[in-house]
């Protein structure tokens, strides 16, 4: 198998310029196998290609994780993917699914990461389809049915590979298949995005909590909030060309939205009275 991480050509690590700035570790964090099944359950863009094979690539229209680990994929009928399984015929498909996960607000280096997970495609039989259909209208109800203009496709998980704003990790089908998504992904985009236009002073008094970097934040001109997570908030501040991200925990992790508010509610009251 192909290692999701091995660099060819369409995939494999951030050029230079697209390389992140990394805080420390010590902080709490989502493990590898956490991050890229995250990454496969939101909408962030994904391309699946067949190593070897000049077919072009496909893009799935939904995704969806199945209770066993394989991803769920829908994809145009006359897509590559679609067409190598049918003339595969019952065999197994070596193909790699790469999913480029972007800032939703505007920031430098706007590629928070990138995910890889490499397997065997195949279609998904008669007898299954209607559960998988199913299951993909749960995470995706605006999307399309399953018909004949749609396949089904299934991609048993043979490895996959996160390099993103956390680091980078391999990651086995195990952890894959027992891993959850954050619960607050589905949700992220729109947070993020409210943040940065209605929230910019309150952010911005989050440099209260920097100790001695925070003396030095006023020459940060831009202040944008990049990602959040369960576990805590991160801020990248920049000026110019250069930039870093500071990374704001919650007491304790956040279970949903609502548990959410009431932890940015707290952080913000701590930065305003430090």
């Amino acid at each position: 198998m192909i290692r999701p991480g091995s660099p060819r050509s369409g995939t494999g690590h951030r050029s230079q310029e697209e390389d992140q700035p990394r805080p420390g570790h010590d902080a709490r964090q989502p493990t590898a196998a956490e991050r890229v099944r995250t990454l496969v359950e939101t909408n962030a863009s994904a391309a699946l290609t067949i190593p070897g094979a000049e077919l072009g690539h496909s893009v799935p229209e939904s995704r969806a994780v199945s209770p066993t680990g394989d991803v769920l994929l829908l994809v145009p009928t006359d897509s590559p993917a679609a067409r190598a399984t049918v003339f595969a015929l019952d065999d197994d498909v070596t193909s790699v699914m790469e999913i480029t996960d972007v800032a939703p607000v505007a920031v430098p280096h706007r590629i928070r990461g990138r995910g890889w997970v490499a397997g065997w495609l195949t279609a998904v039989p008669a007898a299954e389809r209607h559960a998988a259909a199913r299951l993909l209208a749960e995470r995706h109800p605006a999307g399309p049915a399953p018909g004949p203009a749609w396949t089904l496709l299934r991609l048993e998980v043979g490895e996959a590979y996160v390099d993103d704003l956390w680091g980078a990790d391999h990651v086995e089908p195990e952890e894959f298949a027992a891993a959850t998504p954050d619960p607050l992904s589905p949700h992220e985009a729109e947070l993020l995005q409210h943040l940065a236009a209605a929230h910019e002073g309150q952010l911005r008094s989050l440099c209260n909590l920097l100790g001695d970097r925070g003396a030095a934040c006023e020459a940060w001109h831009g202040v944008a909030p990049l990602s959040l997570d369960r576990h805590g908030l991160r801020v990248r501040f920049s000026t110019g060309n250069a930039c870093f991200d500071a990374r704001f925990e919650f007491p304790e992790p956040v279970r949903d939205v609502v548990d959410l508010r009431r932890a940015m509610r707290q952080l913000f009251e701590t930065a305003a009275t430090n």
